[in-house]
């Protein structure tokens, strides 16, 4: 039986033991925090609380599951979990609303699924007549229509080679238009979803994910929204670490990765310091499902001399920023919308979930001192601007005290407005900071840290992202910064990554009649293939993309082409 070893215990790093311990394997898993997860774990909150008193939930940041997520719920079908039929998969909950909130202004709301009834319906008619209220013109929703379209039926190969190298900003042509324009439709879009910047974020990447969350809003059956029912660690990674163990695998928690041993051909084993303690572990195969801003300062030049490409790293590890969460416990529950609030213009780049309305089982009124009853989980996504905060500080430069009180208050200039108090103050309970964010603190460091930041993938860094398997043969990667279909550091991105990684090590050990982990595409609409084939056949000429829509004589001409034994009658 090989033995796999596996840096980092997050979605990556599960994911790979999970595909591993399935197959027969052996397998190791070492993360550096006290609790199973990564980023996507949860923690009890235990500041302030009595003797006999249950923990508050805490996050990271909150979950979030678009439909098109393939491999994270693949996975998640195969956790066991109480009686759920598809497992810890039907502990998702479909979110039916997005609201778009506004400084000073009324509130947008729009649909995150299908329309499946009148209410949904006369949604879509009142959304489509708001967008002047939020000062855009008709010219500028079609001219955005028109880059969409031109996006959507643009070939993978030119989406590659063009788009990759071009910034969210230039492709929908921000200069020059309106200020509406390029606050909510550039800037708005970006930062609040994956905290990135439209003048640095690839097209490609931002693109291809923005149409993903447009098909499955349109596509019946889906959602571009979905939420845990309770916190991640209750119904997802608790249960995942419970089925993992049960089937074999030694998840060590407390295990801090400290070198990599290379001999200048393959690696020859690890140093951890455990609980305090250095060991060194070996095995057949090593897995680094590690963060690039981690794996980076773990290379070392035997490492980089037998695979070149890994230098890289250095490079792709400047292209992370900051998305880190706060959770406040009001006494009172405010619903706001049935989905995630998003404050497009706010300083700090804003995006809100009240979670308990999707937390039917969980019982809040039992934690702390039993006075809580709903709980706002905001993540902050711009954490290095101070224009417009009502401090003129940067969330960065502020105390924990800080930071709660400006984010409550960019909330409240976004909800309550044109006299609507639907924020308060005395609804505070108490609040909760993800922990990954370090603040000065007796002299130890002079400015704050994120122990954990986020990629993003800014243009022209696709050549700087490895594969999964590497040229040094025992050593496959698995984390969101590998090349994926998925393209974008999430939970989805990092799970495809540990399956390619399982896939590497099948090979190598030459076991042909195996089975691989199963890989997705990023799925589009069948109706846009003809003009994405079009394209393919002008780009392998040369020629630009024109696939503005055509008419009966484009359809007929590719009938005939594509399927001459086809004849409409």
């Amino acid at each position: 039986m090989k033995k796999v070893i596996i840096l980092g215990g997050g979605v990556a790093g599960m994911s790979a033991a999970h595909e591993l311990i399935e197959r027969g394997f052996a397998v190791e898993v070492y993360e550096a925090n006290h609790i199973a997860g990564g980023k996507a774990r949860s923690m009890d909150v235990t500041e302030g609380l009595q003797e006999g008193q249950k923990p508050l939930p805490g996050e990271h940041g909150f979950r979030f599951f678009p439909g098109f997520y393939k491999h994270v719920t693949d996975t998640m079908r195969r956790i066991p979990y109480k009686n759920n039929r598809r497992g810890v998969l039907d502990n998702l909950v479909n979110a039916t609303r997005t609201q778009i909130a506004s400084l000073g202004k009324p509130s947008h709301i729009s649909l995150s699924q299908f329309p499946k009834g009148f209410s949904d319906f006369k949604t879509i008619i009142e959304r489509l007549f708001s967008y002047k209220s939020m000062g855009l013109t008709e010219d500028d929703m079609a001219f955005f229509a028109s880059r969409l379209w031109k996006l959507a039926t643009s070939c993978p190969e030119r989406r590659l080679a063009e788009y990759e190298g071009v910034s969210w900003w230039d492709f929908i042509e921000a200069d020059g238009r309106s200020e509406a324009y390029q606050m909510y439709l550039a800037v708005g879009l970006t930062r609040t979803l994956v905290a990135a910047k439209a003048k640095e974020i690839s097209i490609r990447t931002g693109g291809n994910i923005l149409l993903q969350l447009i098909f499955d809003i349109i596509t019946w059956g889906k959602g571009s929204d979905r939420l845990l029912n309770g916190p991640t660690n209750d119904v997802w990674i608790d249960p995942w670490l419970a089925y993992l163990t049960q089937k074999g695998v030694q998840y060590h928690l407390d295990s801090r990765i400290e070198k990599i041993h290379c001999d200048g051909q393959r690696i020859t084993g690890i140093d951890i310091k455990q609980a305090g303690k250095q060991i060194t572990v070996t095995g057949d195969y090593y897995i680094a499902a590690l963060p690039v801003e981690v794996m980076e300062k773990l290379l070392n030049p035997e490492m980089e001399k037998a695979d070149p490409r890994l230098a890289y790293l250095h490079q792709l590890a400047d292209s992370v920023s900051w998305m880190n969460g706060i959770q406040y416990y009001l006494t009172e529950d405010i619903k706001l919308v049935h989905g995630h609030t998003i404050y497009m213009d706010s300083p700090w780049a804003l995006t809100s979930v009240s979670q308990p309305q999707f937390w039917h089982d969980y019982d809040l009124s039992k934690c702390a001192d039993g006075k809580v009853s709903g709980i706002l989980s905001v993540d902050i996504s711009d954490w290095f601007n101070a224009e417009n905060s009502t401090i003129g500080k940067a969330a960065k430069d502020c105390t924990p005290e800080e930071i709660m009180r400006e984010t409550w208050e960019q909330m409240k200039l976004s909800l309550n407005v044109e006299g609507e108090e639907i924020l308060k103050d005395e609804y505070i309970h108490s609040w909760f900071l993800d922990p990954d964010i370090i603040t000065p603190n007796d002299n130890r460091i002079h400015e704050t840290i994120n122990l954990e930041p986020l990629l993003i993938n800014k243009k022209n860094t696709w050549k700087l992202r490895p594969e999964a398997i590497t040229n040094i043969p025992n050593l496959f990667l698995a984390a969101d910064y590998v090349r994926t279909n998925t393209d974008l550091a999430t939970m989805e991105g990092a799970n495809e990554a540990a399956r390619r990684a399982v896939n590497g090590i099948i090979t190598t050990e030459g076991l042909w009649q195996m089975r691989k982990c199963q890989i997705w595409a990023l799925e589009e609409p069948s109706f846009l293939a003809p003009w994405r084939m079009n394209d393919k056949e002008r780009f392998d000429k040369g020629l630009p993309w024109n696939g503005m829509p055509y008419g009966l004589d484009f359809v007929t001409d590719f009938r005939d082409k594509y399927f001459p034994a086809f004849t409409l009658y």
